[in-house]
């Protein structure tokens, strides 16, 4: 049975611009820095952007700071994430500074400070009935699924995680999550799946 909680959207959004409003501003020394580094590291472009789904999988484009090179085989495919990561970018996923971009995406209204991460487009057509619901919400920066194991989880367990949050949602959970994302931040855990750079590509839930 579902909790039908809600937070007014006015209330939401305000809380969005405000909270990256001053995640920006406080950290700019920061982003400076990491904009540095990398231009030094990776040249050119600084940030990566990828289609990703929205609010009832309107697309927008995602923006993070880049943290693999376009290396290719000799056929000229990528090669694996894990061969293709720098140092430095996998300091910035361990820490999750590769993200910090995304806060300007929550100022445009494109996504929020908590809700379903936003996946891949291709994504969409792969999700059964149930796990579409994570759609019916702003993907976020981090989530209910990011304060339990993250990229560490099952897709299934991640998506169950994700459609609780969507029937669960305050003002107050929102909150709880952001604390438990700080804390999950400074211990770097479920950062990765064993063997994979982040996590291994979700092709559907098998039906049994």
């Amino acid at each position: 049975m579902r909790k039908e909680t809600r937070i007014p959207g006015r209330v939401k959004r305000l809380f969005d611009i405000i909270f990256a409003s001053i995640v920006l501003i406080f950290l700019s020394p920061i982003l400076l820095f990491i904009i540095a580094v990398l231009f030094m590291v990776n040249g050119r472009p600084i940030f990566f952007t990828q289609t990703r789904p929205g609010k009832q999988g309107v697309p927008f484009r995602l923006i993070k700071f880049r943290t693999m090179k376009d290396v290719r085989n000799k056929d000229g495919f990528l090669l694996p994430d894990e061969d293709r990561i720098t140092r430095f970018g996998y300091f910035l996923r361990r820490s999750s500074l590769d993200e910090l971009p995304e806060f300007i995406n929550v100022i445009k209204g494109e996504m929020s400070a908590v809700g379903p991460r936003p996946l891949l487009m291709q994504y969409l057509e792969r999700y059964t009935k149930e796990q579409s619901r994570r759609n019916d919400v702003l993907p976020g920066i981090t989530g209910w699924a990011q304060i339990h194991g993250r990229n560490a989880i099952s897709w299934e367990d991640k998506f169950i995680l994700d459609v609780w949050y969507v029937d669960h949602r305050s003002f107050w959970l929102d909150i709880r999550i952001i604390l438990s994302t700080i804390w999950k931040v400074v211990k770097r855990e479920g950062i990765s799946q064993q063997g994979q750079a982040t996590m291994e590509e979700f092709m559907g839930t098998s039906k049994k």
